[in-house]
């Protein structure tokens, strides 16, 4: 390999330990959400827009989250991907790895905290509160009104400087694009349920991101 090509595959973060870190977040989240008792499946409501926000979820979390933390522990991320920037070395790959590493670990905490402060109020994003479902405010929903799509948001654009992938990347947009739609048509549902309740609730706290938005 030539010094230039070794340069273009250096990495600040150990890409083996990255890909082993990746697999002990997955399993650490499957069993934080069996403190999440609710049915994911269960009084969906039906519509294109939620089926789009829910199967991007599942690919980042179950095939781009794993299949990556592979190829890193495989060795062979660099250069099986057409997208890479291939960032090389410098100031950028520090803030982009180290950054990107930060933001998808914060990912994780927040989905994790999140399920813990739902237990059996949760279900599958976007569906009509169930007439048993309390209107949770407490937790990280105390700081945003949708803190699992934040998380949610958070690993998938950690991915995405980790693995330096502008397809990685380019889903990871579709995928905000998508939330943000989806949004207020669940607000519209969560209003019907809970009335002035959350219109107040709405009032006091921010969507995804704590006193910006």
């Amino acid at each position: 390999m030539s010094p230039l090509a070794r340069e273009r595959t250096m990495h600040i973060v150990d890409q083996r330990t990255l890909g082993i870190l990746i697999i002990l977040l997955l399993a650490i989240l499957v069993v934080v959400k069996r403190v999440a008792t609710g049915s994911i499946l269960e009084k969906p409501n039906p519509g294109l827009l939620l089926w789009l926000v829910n199967i991007f979820n599942l690919f980042f979390l179950l095939i781009a989250n794993p299949l990556a933390a592979i190829l890193l522990i495989a060795g062979r991320m660099d250069g099986i991907d057409p997208t890479s920037l291939e960032i090389g070395s410098g100031w950028l790959l520090v803030i982009v790895e180290i950054g990107g590493l930060i933001i998808y670990l914060t990912g994780f905490l927040l989905m994790g905290w999140a399920l813990i402060g739902l237990g059996s109020n949760y279900q599958l994003g976007g569906s009509d509160p169930r007439t048993t479902d309390l209107l949770t405010v407490s937790g990280p929903y105390a700081l945003i009104r949708h803190p699992m799509y934040t998380a949610a948001l958070c690993i998938a654009f950690g991915l995405a400087c980790l693995t330096e992938s502008l397809g990685c990347l380019g889903a990871f947009i579709i995928y905000l694009v998508l939330i943000l739609l989806l949004i207020p048509v669940e607000e519209e549902s969560l209003l019907r349920a809970y009335g002035g309740q959350y219109a107040a609730y709405q009032q006091k706290v921010r969507r995804l991101v704590p006193l910006f938005f």
